[in-house]
């Protein structure tokens, strides 16, 4: 217990598994959690002075299926294992922390997911500004990038950490800025210095500065990553030979989508349980590291046309080229993951199955180059440069290790005949054994006259000669007799010792000479670390391309045009999810949207309830971001001038544990997409408003819409979707403006929803037939029509102008009229004006009047 009290106070906040002989044992606090979060049992053992310590243990093989769990629950889990061998020492056996496994730094496949990325970040917070940097130990991926707190937050939402490392005197601003819903871990405050965090970068790169990496201007992006690089110090991960460069996350080169936008658009998750997301649709990638890849693209569409055509254009190809197309998804299917499996090389985890997973990985990489080679298509020509079959090493693991590896090392044979003849030696010793020890039972056998003499094995002395008692007398006299029983006794010769050394010898040696000769080829994959990562990013590149032909064939999508023009147009465009999820036989009903910053910068759509106004929004978004990531899109045609800023405002939830209500989460959404518009962005707003009272709610609106048409230098594109038929009036004030509203049908008092975007506004919100199809009692749908019948008649509708001063010139803000009628007390008071008679009013007449309506008041 003194020696696991010594190692625990090294790290206090991880689960400290205390290798004992066979088991994993955890004591105290660590054993009361891990009993609660494994399902095991928690016992107590007497611990001399110390009374007693609560104990909960598993079988040390057991640690693949336990280790995920635990991490999973959100622990830190310290592996503490025996460093010698028990049966060399007479004292108490060495041991140490041999791995820190946290919930960003892993490398078990049981705790890692197959098609995400496992990424520890780092956020460094300065004033206004942060770095941030990424690291997947699995795979050897490293980024860094630095900016406004907004685009922290936005990489952070876009790369989903599963642990983000900060300064412990900084966790509280970390919060207010980022939110609790991250695990955090806490690190001190000298490991996020600037110079020692370069100097730590160099190092493990071996260069003289970061300028190669195109990182070095990045001054707080530098320090997160030289605090990871301690963090895996810390952890003892100190091979990471694997990491060989790090990338810069330019702001400018992707499309800004921020974490409201890449929720509201469902890309990745959906707060709707059993919904299906966009990434779900799309993801037709045929391999780990593809799926992995494809997430990225996702989050990060591209900006650059050229980049995007030549995406388009391999697309394309795969569309038009059905057997190529299926050639190169079987050959990447078949691969495996190539990513994963060459960074545990990197770190000597790497098991005798997935190498030879990892040779076969290579010869098809080989044939996808050649596959490549033969086509005309500048990127996949480019590709195919790249690709490295690693010939040598291929051929070395082929030679060396059987094809039908074992999982494990020390769990059947390794190494191939022929490799080695000491080794070859000592297999014919253990593999001839049967038949060596059957020719001396045949011998003494015939030698002694006893027939029914047996020659066999036992733990406790070892090979043994027994014999019936019936013949007991003709047993030699240089047989030393070792054990007697009921009916026969058992005897040892000299001949028999000598081979029981040389065949008990032969398996420890065997087992010591894999080993080393294993090892010996794991060391020499080491050099070609860096060909085989890049190998993997080229093959997950093209994974991700066949997975966008797959669904432009499956799916019927078209390729976009991608320019640098102004103009949005979608002829045709589908919601990708939404047309998924219809039953079988219904269609789904395509809208054409245009955009542009001359004539129709901002579209009104007006319609009822359900009429399809938000998926149509959604849609326009998701079919740019696909067509920016270089994907066909679910449209007839689309001509796409490309966009820099996606923003949606679509929905929304209270943040109850924040204390904001849905009011609040809306401004402060459409806040953030005020204050952050471009020239080149695209804003859908759906419903802005509906959280406060009405006209609170139109003003909002209102006002909203006239700052993004009003605004000096971005013409930001916008689709608005309301129900406030009031904004339908600013067309004719405002010359981008433009009314469009999504048709239904009245037939017999019954809402048919034509899902079709017209010209026009629309005058209903048929929010009453909607109550009554959800199954609202006829009582309430009744009373809901007689009310909406009275507040009608009585209201008198207030247009709303554009608002100019005595000189004509235009004024910051527009003026509502917002006295309406409809409160009974008001409609008494109108009753009492409207019979005075005014040309015959004395004015005593008129002060008792004004003191009855002031009495009518209650004031």
């Amino acid at each position: 217990m003194k020696q696991y009290l010594s190692i625990k106070r090294n790290h206090p906040d991880a689960i400290l598994l205390f290798r004992v002989g066979d088991f994993y044992e955890t004591f105290g606090e660590d054993a009361i959690k891990t009993s609660e979060i494994l399902g095991i049992t928690l016992t107590r053992r007497a611990n001399g002075a110390a009374s007693f310590v609560e104990l909960a243990g598993f079988p040390h093989h057991a640690l693949d299926t336990y280790l995920p769990k635990l991490v999973r629950a959100g622990q830190k889990v310290a592996i503490c294992e025996q460093l010698e061998d028990p049966k060399k020492t007479k004292t108490i056996v060495k041991r140490g922390i041999t791995e820190l496994v946290t919930p960003g730094v892993s490398y078990n496949d049981n705790v890692l997911e197959r098609k995400e990325n496992n990424f520890l970040a780092c956020v460094y917070l300065d004033k206004k500004a942060g770095g941030v940097a990424f690291l997947d130990i699995s795979t050897g991926e490293f980024y860094t990038s630095e900016g406004n707190l907004d685009y922290v937050d936005k990489l952070i939402n876009n790369f989903k950490p599963k642990e983000i490392l900060v300064e412990r005197t900084k966790y509280k601003e970390f919060l207010e800025q980022f939110g609790s819903k991250h695990y955090v871990t806490r690190l001190d405050e000298w490991a996020f210095n600037e110079d020692a965090a370069r100097e730590k970068l160099t190092k493990h790169f071996k260069t003289q500065s970061l300028k190669g990496f195109g990182v070095d201007s990045l001054r707080f992006g530098i320090t997160a990553a030289g605090a990871i690089l301690y963090y895996l110090d810390v952890t003892q991960h100190t091979q990471i030979g694997h990491i060989q460069s790090i990338s810069r996350i330019d702001e400018d080169s992707f499309v800004w989508i921020d974490r409201f936008t890449s929720r509201n658009l469902e890309l990745f998750s959906s707060i709707n349980e059993g919904a299906k997301t966009f990434i779900e649709v799309i993801d037709k990638t045929s391999s780990p590291m593809g799926a992995r890849l494809l997430k990225r693209w996702v989050a990060l569409p591209l900006k650059n046309t050229d980049s995007i055509n030549d995406r388009l254009n391999v697309v394309e190809l795969f569309v038009n080229n059905e057997d190529m197309r299926a050639t190169l998804t079987d050959k990447i299917r078949d691969m495996g993951d190539v990513e994963r499996i060459i960074s545990k090389a990197a770190v000597g985890r790497i098991q005798p199955r997935e190498m030879v997973q990892l040779k076969n990985a290579l010869s098809l990489i080989d044939e996808v180059k050649t596959i490549c080679d033969q086509s005309a298509e500048p990127t996949l020509l480019r590709i195919s440069e790249q690709l490295n079959p690693c010939h040598r090493i291929r051929e070395r693991i082929e030679q060396e290790i059987v094809p039908d590896a074992p999982m494990m090392l020390g769990k059947g044979q390794v190494i191939a005949k022929g490799v080695n003849a000491e080794l070859d030696e000592l297999r014919d010793i253990l593999f001839s054994g049967k038949e060596y020890l059957l020719n001396i039972q045949q011998r003494e056998s015939e030698r002694t006259g006893i027939p029914s003499l047996k020659v066999n094995f036992n733990n406790v002395f070892g090979y043994y000669i027994e014999v019936r008692n019936t013949h007991k007398d003709k047993v030699p006299a240089d047989w030393i007799r070792k054990q007697t029983l009921v009916s026969a006794e058992r005897y040892i010769t000299q001949e028999l010792k000598e081979y029981e050394e040389k065949i008990l010898g032969a398996e420890e040696k065997i087992s010591e000479l894999e080993q080393n000769l294993y090892q010996n080829l794991v060391h020499s994959l080491a050099e070609y670390v860096g060909s085989i990562q890049l190998n993997a990013y080229l093959i997950a590149q093209l994974d991700c391309l066949l997975s966008f032909a797959h669904c432009a064939v499956e799916f019927q999508y078209n390729r976009p045009q991608v320019n640098l023009d102004d103009v949005i147009d979608i002829k045709q465009g589908r919601h990708p999810v939404i047309e998924r999820m219809l039953p079988a036989g219904e269609q789904y009903i395509a809208n054409d949207v245009y955009l542009d910053t001359r004539e129709q910068q901002i579209i009104i759509i007006t319609g009822p309830n359900m009429a399809g106004k938000s998926a149509l929004l959604r849609q326009t978004a998701l079919i740019v971001l696909m067509a920016q990531m270089g994907s066909f899109v679910p449209a007839q045609a689309a001509s796409i001038g490309v966009v820099d800023k996606i923003f949606t405002r679509v929905g929304a939830s209270d943040n109850l544990s924040l204390g904001e209500s849905t009011f609040m989460v809306e401004m402060q959404e459409a806040a953030s997409i005020l204050n952050n518009i471009s020239p080149r962005s695209l804003v859908l707003l759906d419903e802005i408003g509906r959280g406060t009272s009405t006209y609170d709610g139109i003003s909002i609106a209102w006002a909203i819409v006239e700052y993004l048409h009003e605004h000096p230098s971005a013409r930001a594109k916008t689709l608005f979707a309301t129900h406030y038929h009031e904004l339908n009036e600013m067309e004719k004030s405002f010359p981008r403006v433009k009314n469009y509203n999504v048709t239904i049908k009245e037939v017999n008092n019954q809402v048919i929803f034509l899902r079709k975007l017209v010209r026009g506004g629309s005058e209903h919100s048929f929010g009453i037939h909607v109550a009554r199809m959800a199954g609202m009692p006829p009582s309430v749908v009744k009373r809901a029509n007689e009310i909406l019948a009275e507040l009608e008649s009585s209201t008198q509708r207030q247009s709303l102008s554009k608002p100019v001063d005595e000189l004509g010139t235009h004024r910051e803000g527009y003026q509502l009229s917002i006295f309406q009628l409809e409160d009974p007390v008001l409609k008494q008071i109108r009753d009492q004006i409207k019979k005075i008679d005014i040309n015959n009013l004395t004015p005593i007449e008129a002060l008792n009047k004004l003191n009855e309506i002031k009495r009518l008041t209650g004031l």
